[in-house]
């Protein structure tokens, strides 16, 4: 059975004078998803975000909201919230007061109002704080009551724009997986926008990477990470390594090094990607492995669970990443200045059209 779409984003166009921030972009959300717009600052993910709000009026296309055409709808009639990065709560009421105000807005009766926010507040954990104010609260506590404020309402979708960008690191991990909870449990669709591609890995279903007003790819996190569309998602995704070459077939010749075997066959000039995690280490050259390169150790990086392992190759102007688990460097000696054998599969390389 086929998931329906509750938001369908049609050849969407946006320009301020001459430049295009969102270029002809078309993408369909489902229900209940947690969707990620991804991509680095001035993409144009953002301005998206906000048309979806209403915010913003495209120049062209359609936002279709449950099949039915918003596009020139105003914000405050669509059955969408948002959450901002500021949170934006008032200062001089309590947590509680917060929450309820945008019910008290909306007229609601108030025996359903107090259900309503007592529901949501025992939700977001935060019964036991309804009475303190903002600044009584720790930037996760507010993140949280912006979020419950945004969620009373029981929107058709939620869309929140870098909610996590004011947090400190062990925090913002927390929230990741709180937000997720809180998304699964309710069963409604959240719109997050990131430029932060761990975030968008750990709590989104599907990612759209952006980059200069258009969709570069859409997909899983593993879809993405493992299978990029072109060498700027490969390289925003995680950490890779990248060798430039001419493609016959599975071989790919590159300058200085030799041929290279890939992934799949491809013809002319293209761009090779293996990860460092899928390239092993050894001090003699190991068989039956499809590439062997030997170069020479430039720094080692230790991080407790693994080093990352820093190699010269001959001719080559960047150094090439290797990860070491840390359940894998007694075998191997690898020291500053040393020889060091890198060596990989095909099947785990990608080669990437220019």
């Amino acid at each position: 059975m086929t998931t329906p779409k509750v938001i369908q984003l049609n050849n969407i166009v946006l320009k301020y004078g001459n430049y295009t921030a969102i270029d002809n972009v078309s993408v369909d959300l489902a229900e209940g998803e947690f969707f990620a717009l991804l991509g680095p600052s001035g993409c144009g993910k953002s301005s998206l975000l906000r048309i979806v709000a209403g915010f913003v009026e495209p120049n062209s296309g359609e936002v279709l909201l449950d099949g039915k055409d918003m596009t020139n709808v105003p914000a405050r009639r669509r059955p969408i919230n948002m959450m901002f990065q500021s949170y934006a709560l008032f200062p001089h009421m309590s947590v509680e007061q917060n929450v309820r105000y945008g019910l008290e807005m909306a007229r609601l009766p108030s025996a359903e109002i107090k259900q309503r926010v007592a529901e949501i507040l025992e939700t977001t954990h935060l019964t036991t704080m309804a009475g303190r104010r903002p600044n009584q609260l720790s930037g996760g506590q507010r993140q949280r009551v912006a979020l419950a404020r945004a969620l009373v309402m029981r929107p058709r979708v939620l869309l929140l724009d870098e909610p996590l960008g004011a947090l400190d690191k062990k925090l913002r991990e927390a929230m990741q997986l709180e937000l997720k909870r809180l998304q699964h449990e309710m069963g409604l669709t959240f719109v997050v926008v990131t430029h932060d591609q761990e975030e968008a890995l750990v709590m989104a279903d599907r990612i759209a990477l952006m980059r200069a007003g258009k969709i570069e790819q859409v997909g899983t996190a593993a879809e993405l990470y493992e299978r990029p569309a072109s060498k700027f998602v490969a390289d925003f995704i995680g950490r890779t390594n990248f060798f430039d070459g001419v493609a016959k077939g599975r071989k790919i010749g590159v300058q200085q090094l030799g041929e290279l075997t890939g992934d799949v066959d491809a013809v002319g000039t293209v761009t090779y990607s293996i990860r460092p995690e899928w390239i092993r280490l050894y001090n003699d050259r190991p068989a039956d492995f499809d590439n062997c390169l030997e170069g020479v150790v430039e720094e080692v990086n230790y991080h407790g669970q693994n080093e990352n392992v820093l190699v010269r190759l001959p001719g080559q102007s960047q150094l090439v990443t290797a990860l070491r688990p840390a359940n894998q460097m007694l075998p191997v000696t690898v020291s500053r200045g040393g020889k060091i054998w890198l060596a990989w599969n095909g099947k785990d390389s990608r080669v990437l059209s220019q």
